[in-house]
């Protein structure tokens, strides 16, 4: 299987020639650490990979956009489009070269609370029902970018909560990574057109796409700020960084009277991988490894 680049060569190769397919890579680091730089540099490779850049939901709802838009601009000369919210047509998802847009932002930045403790009773059912609302939207913009080739998805957004299943944005996200992109694309479809299946199913099985193929990158944002206390932070069993595949810690070091960015490969099940805390610094063409 080949492996996908994360955009950062230099890093790919302590990560034993980059990350699986088909796997989930959650990355972690406090607010302005790099994270959303990693994060197009993976998309945009898949530019030159896969012939398809990759897509970004963007889950942010206190805070304003990730500046996906802006990074890709400065970074790679990338024009990133913003998706639809409202589900197109079913006849438009088979459509050759139909685009779907690039970035997602499903709340929309309108100052809203993201965990469980921060509601009453009505607040919470409130939320829900507009997720339930928002979920066809997100179905249909992830279906209509795998038909159409995409095979990477960075997810973006998420904020640090005491315990992740209080927060809407994790419960979000471990629904829409196991019921659509490790979904298979038929099931996918049939979730997507419910009782109006039977009309597209002919279509929909000549558009199927590989799930295994396709890789995931979750932008976690931590209260940490020291890679120290990253690497010491304990794991839940069941939560999202425990179940991740790869999982990439990004933080700041102490280097005498300095303080600089390093980031750790934490875990990277089924391959070799570097166990050095790796220096990098970021500017306006993204984020690069230094020499130790």
């Amino acid at each position: 299987m080949e492996r996908q680049s994360t955009g950062i060569p230099a890093l790919d190769e302590h990560l034993g020639g980059g990350l699986l397919p088909g796997t989930l890579t959650v990355v972690v680091g406090a607010t302005g650490i790099g994270k959303s730089q990693l994060g197009v540099q993976f998309a945009e490779a898949g530019r030159g990979q896969e012939s398809r850049g990759g897509v970004f939901l963007d889950l942010s709802a206190r805070g304003d956009s990730q500046n996906h838009i802006d990074y890709a601009q400065r970074i790679c000369g990338w024009e990133i489009e913003d998706a639809r919210e409202q589900r197109p047509p079913w006849e438009e998802f088979f459509a050759p070269d139909r685009e779907f847009g690039d970035c997602l932002a499903i709340f929309g930045y309108r100052g809203r609370r993201v965990t469980r403790q921060d509601l009453d009773f009505d607040q919470w059912r409130n939320w829900q029902a507009e997720l339930n609302a928002k979920l066809q939207s997100t179905i249909g913009f992830l279906y209509g970018n795998f038909v159409q080739g995409v095979r990477r998805l960075v997810v973006d957004g998420v904020e640090p909560t005491d315990r992740p299943s209080d927060s809407i944005q994790f419960n979000l996200f471990e629904y829409i990574y196991h019921q659509v992109v490790r979904k298979e694309a038929e099931w996918v479809a049939r979730d997507l057109f419910r009782e109006s299946y039977r009309s597209h199913a002919a279509a929909a099985a000549a558009n199927v796409y590989d799930s295994k193929q396709i890789g995931c990158l979750l932008l976690y944002t931590s209260r940490e700020t020291m890679l120290d206390d990253l690497i010491e932070r304990p794991l839940d069993e069941g939560d999202v960084l425990s179940n991740a595949n790869t999982l990439i810690l990004m933080g700041k070091v102490k280097d005498g009277l300095k303080v600089r960015r390093g980031l750790f490969v934490a875990k990277h099940r089924g391959s070799a991988c570097s166990d050095e805390i790796l220096p990098y610094r970021i500017d306006s063409d993204g984020l690069h490894l230094e020499d130790a």
